[in-house]
């Protein structure tokens, strides 16, 4: 389990899960003891575990998109909890799944958790509708952004094109000390800086989609294998 500590108003725990390093991250606000846990997966006995040990209430779900290795939790925590599900409207249109009473949301949008404050940003690439929850200047990148690498494209609802964009976009407008906290520990360590990712992460290296392209859907998993390492701007 790693912590995120020192935050006045929040924190944040992640706990790796399942067969695929799953990170699934445990929102906590500190003076209401609401709890959001963000792509509840593999493991929910152990999510609540967290749950008791922290002494708080899971009051929301928030999915970063809906591929299953993100989502197989979603009714174990909802047999034990009255916690409202939310998604951005273009990933609840991906899926498709009849989800009872989920809380729709459009990039921009803000989640009230206590008095913690979290922002939706759209990063479509990986699917359509893939979301990043940013509370202050910590980010959770679902599978969008990974520590010194980024989301697959070539599943259904993946567009390279679309990654490029919104990869290029986040390294510009986001501060460089940005924390960034992954779906999956496939790197070297389990958290980075925006900072970092700029220097070391090779897919915020390119100038135009086309080189990003042929990078992403064809060179990247034939010369690179986890656990990633940062690389040197070419």
């Amino acid at each position: 389990m790693t912590t995120i500590e020192n935050r006045e108003l929040y924190h944040i725990d992640s706990l790796e899960l399942g067969p695929m390093e799953n990170f699934v991250y445990l929102i906590q606000d500190k003076n209401t003891k609401r709890a959001a846990v963000v792509d509840p997966a593999w493991d929910v006995d152990a999510i609540e575990q967290l749950e008791q040990q922290r002494g708080v209430k899971i009051t929301d779900i928030l999915l970063t998109h809906s591929h299953h290795d993100h989502i197989n939790g979603i009714a174990g925590i909802l047999e034990k909890h009255d916690a409202q599900l939310h998604l951005l409207k273009p990933e609840a249109q991906f899926w498709g799944q009849q989800l009872q009473t989920p809380t729709l949301h459009h990039g921009g949008d803000f989640i009230q958790l206590g008095e913690t404050q979290i922002e939706i940003l759209h990063t479509p690439g990986h699917t359509p509708g893939s979301a990043c929850y940013k509370i202050n200047n910590d980010l959770i990148t679902g599978d969008t952004l990974f520590v010194f690498g980024c989301g697959r494209c070539d599943l259904a609802g993946g567009d390279p094109e679309q990654m490029y964009t919104t990869l290029k976009k986040m390294g510009e407008e986001l501060p460089p000390q940005t924390v960034i906290l992954p779906g999956h520990n496939y790197s070297v360590k389990p958290t980075s800086c925006m900072h970092d990712e700029l220097e070391g992460n090779p897919f915020l290296h390119f100038d135009n989609p086309k080189d990003f392209i042929q990078y992403r859907m064809h060179d990247h998993d034939r010369i690179r294998h986890s656990p990633y390492h940062a690389e040197p701007k070419r």
